[in-house]
């Protein structure tokens, strides 16, 4: 019987991992299959540019994993259980279960709410392809309208800078505002923070700082201090949560739901499942959890490849690097922000600004793009058989 490993999840990291492995282990002896809710690969990192109202291209899964030997099943993961090694899913003929030997959980993240009223039910998002069209579909809306429409956008992480950014540049007929939690770029250089404020400054963006959000209705958000923002559109960008099916299934997790992986990717609690990218919680190479972020995808996924591959083919597991270098961060299409960090983690003086940055943010995108969409290019055409695998349960015990 082959070993059955089965994939969850077809971004950045769960697509790169399914094609290496389809490309390294003997289809002889493996059957690898890949659930995924949606039919194409969403370029997550370009989503407030679609948002904003560029067009973004979208590959098809099918034809991502054409010739690869790869079973795509487009459904819906709704639970997962690694006691019996089986995976609930659901889909437009009803659903059903898919049994496995080895699991790689890649369902990545949601934008989190933090719990606060009115998020839910009023405030927009660019964390999925549906949820960044829905918010194009608003700002169209407040472009037609005669009189000029405001758009606010919680949150100051890189995902509310970029997206106020791309907004302000697309559209200049939007007022648009950013609402910080603290100062703006807090965790940048001062000279990449100097740069930040030009950019907002010379895209009209009001900046907003040292304000907590107490509640979102259909057209103002409340802050702390009886503040009253008024808002046409409010983009809710203050961080990031993944999804509650790992815990639910009793998988070893942190307080917000991360899969607890050991160097290899490994979930502590049951050794055939491996997790990757925002849903692991991996310890990078300077001791410090690594960020939700693409890089990590990046990272994660090639070290578990390489830790399922050695563990089924009986070779050694290298250790891959698990770095986090610094932040890539676009303002609007011809400015940007490079901002290296150094091994604690914190800002390094020196930081790249302007159209350079911008297009190295171009060129990681783009590269991005096509390795997720050539999984296989380059591999080792050799394919490995399978060694005698240790019993699942056992190894468990012995955890």
């Amino acid at each position: 019987m082959k070993h059955r490993i089965v994939v969850l999840g077809a971004g950045y990291a769960g697509a790169y991992v399914a094609g290496t492995l389809a490309r390294r282990l003997s289809p002889a002896d493996t059957e690898i299959t890949v659930v995924n809710a949606e039919p194409d690969f969403v370029q997550r990192l370009r989503l407030h540019q679609l948002a904003a109202g560029q067009e973004i291209g979208a590959p098809q899964l099918a034809d991502v994993f054409a010739g690869a030997g790869i079973r795509l099943r487009l459904a819906r993961v709704i639970a997962v259980d690694p006691e019996r090694q089986v995976v609930a899913v659901a889909d437009a003929e009803g659903g059903g279960e898919l049994g496995y030997d080895t699991l790689l959980y890649a369902l990545g993240s949601h934008a989190a709410d933090h719990g606060v009223p009115g998020v839910a039910e009023h405030s927009f998002d660019v964390s999925s392809r549906p949820a960044a069209l829905r918010l194009r579909e608003r700002l169209d809306s407040l472009s037609r309208r005669d009189e000029d429409g405001s758009v606010l956008v919680v949150g100051d992480g890189l995902t509310g800078i970029e997206t106020a950014t791309e907004i302000a540049e697309s559209r200049p007929g939007l007022s648009v505002a950013l609402v910080a939690r603290g100062e703006l770029g807090a965790p940048l250089s001062a000279g990449a923070r100097s740069h930040l404020r030009r950019a907002c400054d010379r895209l009209g963006i009001t900046v907003l700082e040292h304000i907590s959000v107490e509640a979102v209705e259909a057209t103002r958000v409340l802050c702390t201090d009886g503040i009253a923002l008024a808002s046409d559109a409010t983009v809710w960008t203050a961080g990031f949560a993944v999804s509650p099916i790992a815990a639910a299934g009793g998988l070893e997790v942190t307080e917000n739901g991360r899969i607890v992986v050991d160097r290899s990717m490994r979930s502590l609690s049951h050794p055939n499942v491996y997790a990757v990218g925002d849903s692991a919680y991996a310890i990078g190479d300077n001791g410090r959890p690594l960020p939700m972020s693409c890089a990590s995808a990046g990272y994660t996924g090639m070290q578990a490849t390489a830790a399922i591959v050695g563990r089924l083919t009986g070779r050694k597991i290298p250790n891959t690097k698990l770095e986090y270098l610094g932040n890539h961060i676009s303002l609007g299409r011809r400015d940007g922000i490079l901002q290296m960090v150094d091994g604690e983690a914190q800002a390094k003086p020196k930081y790249v600004g302007g159209r350079k940055a911008a297009r190295i943010k171009a060129g990681i995108l783009k590269m991005s793009l096509w390795t997720t969409s050539h999984p296989t290019f380059g591999l080792p055409k050799l394919k490995r058989h399978l060694t005698a695998l240790p019993d699942a349960a056992a190894e468990k015990t012995v955890a």
